[in-house]
C-alpha cells in the first residue's frame, strides 16, 4: 500500500492556518486530516465547516475529514459540498454503520471508518466492503498531546493480515501520539497513512518536517 502523509491541523498556527497547510501540502503532503469535535462524542470542540471552507480554496491536497461526531450522518452531505475528499465516521458513534458508509460514498466520496482503542476488529466484519480505510486510533480520541498506546501496534498488525489475506486494498490509518520513533513501529506493523499533529506543525518548519517525515517513510 502507497504510503501517505495526513498532517493534523489541529496542531497547526491558527493565525496563519492557510499558510500553514499550503506549506504542508506544497512540501508533498498527500493529505490534510481534519479533526472535527462536537464535544459530546468527545469531550473537546474543535472546529468545523466555516474552517473547511476557507482552507479548500489553499491546496488540492486531499482533505481526509475525521468527524468525531455522535450522530455522523447528520453533517455528512455539508462536509462533502464543502470539499472533504475522504470523510471517516466512528463506529461507536453512529447506529448504522453500514447505511452511513453508502451516503458517503453516493456523495462520491471515500469512506473511512474509525475504531477507538478499546474496540474490537470484529465491528468491521460486515462493513470492509464499503470501506475505503480502516482509522484505528491510537490514543483515546478529543485531546492532543497524547502517548501512543503500545497495545494498538498489535491491533495495526492484526488488521493488515486480515486485509492481505482477504486481498483488500484498504489503507490503515494511525491517529495518535505518532512522531519519530512510533512512526517506524506502525509503519512495520501495517499501517500506510500516517496522522502527525505537532511532529509537523512545531512552529518552525512545517515544509521541512513534511520533507523529513514523507523521505523516513519510504525508507
Amino acid at each position: 500500500m502507497k504510503k501517505k502523509l495526513a498532517p493534523s491541523i489541529l496542531s497547526a498556527d491558527f493565525r496563519k492556518l492557510g499558510e500553514e497547510v499550503s506549506s504542508a501540502a506544497n512540501a508533498g503532503a498527500q493529505y490534510i486530516h481534519i479533526d472535527v469535535m462536537d464535544g459530546m462524542f468527545v469531550p473537546s470542540i474543535s472546529f468545523g465547516m466555516p474552517v473547511i471552507r476557507s482552507i479548500r480554496p489553499v491546496t488540492d491536497a486531499v482533505f481526509d475529514v475525521h468527524l468525531m461526531v455522535q450522530d455522523p450522518e447528520r453533517y455528512v452531505e455539508e462536509f462533502a459540498r464543502l470539499g472533504a475528499d475522504l470523510i471517516t465516521v466512528h463506529a461507536e458513534a453512529t447506529k448504522h454503520l453500514d447505511r452511513t458508509l453508502q451516503q458517503i460514498h453516493s456523495l462520491g466520496k471515500k469512506t473511512g471508518v474509525a475504531l477507538n482503542p478499546a474496540t474490537p476488529l470484529s465491528v468491521l466484519d460486515h462493513v470492509l466492503y464499503q470501506t475505503d480505510m480502516v482509522l484505528l486510533m491510537t490514543v483515546n480520541p478529543g485531546f492532543g498531546g497524547q502517548k501512543y498506546i503500545e497495545p494498538m501496534t498489535e491491533k495495526i498488525r492484526t488488521l493488515r493480515e486480515r486485509l492481505l489475506r482477504e486481498g483488500r486494498e484498504i489503507d490503515i490509518e494511525v491517529d495518535g501520539g505518532i512522531n519519530e520513533q512510533t512512526a517506524r513501529i506502525v509503519l512495520e506493523a501495517g499501517a500506510n497513512v500516517l496522522v502527525m499533529g505537532s511532529a509537523v506543525f512545531d512552529g518552525k518548519d512545517v515544509a521541512g518536517n513534511v520533507r523529513k517525515y514523507l523521505k523516513m517513510m519510504e525508507e
